[in-house]
């Protein structure tokens, strides 16, 4: 039995593919910010960096002017993106936000955290949910090949909470 395996794209591959990257509304840390648009321009992305303090009107009007992106990528150090994102599906149901929304970082206040932050994230109309910036780019590659997984990633109960 032979398995054959699907090459991995290459920067090159990946030169007419566009995302959108910022940070929450409330949120102004920037260095990771610069660091994953960096690595993504690096991997072959053109990247629209919003960079800090982006409210979700402001990447609605990044789609809007960039209707070819293949993803909102929104970060968050201080732990209050669930405020920040408060509107988020009211502009996915309006269609200002037609690609799926990543986000990443530190995503509740305190040490400790829940499986609730995540579930109360998908509620809000995000689509992926990432613990490590190592994993975005895998996902970004599989959404833009395998057209099944542009839908959600959530759970089926935060998807029937919606």
């Amino acid at each position: 039995m032979s398995t054959s395996t699907v090459p991995l794209p290459s920067a090159a591959d990946r030169a007419d593919r566009l995302v959108i990257l910022g940070v929450a509304a409330s949120d102004s840390h920037a260095v990771a910010n610069h660091l994953i648009a960096i690595a993504l321009r690096a991997e072959g992305f053109t990247v629209v960096n919003l960079g800090t303090c982006t409210p979700v009107a402001e990447f609605a009007d990044a789609v809007q002017r960039h209707p070819q992106a293949e993803a909102v990528i929104i970060g968050s150090l201080n732990g209050q993106i669930h405020a920040d994102l408060h509107d988020l599906a009211e502009a996915k149901r309006e269609g200002l936000i037609h690609c799926p929304v990543v986000v990443g970082g530190n995503l509740s206040v305190g040490s400790s955290k829940h499986e609730s932050s995540t579930t109360r994230l998908y509620e809000l109309g995000v689509d992926h949910v990432l613990a490590a910036p190592a994993q975005l780019v895998p996902l970004l590659d599989r959404l833009s090949t395998d057209g099944a997984d542009r839908a959600p990633a959530r759970p089926q109960a935060a998807a029937a909470a919606r």
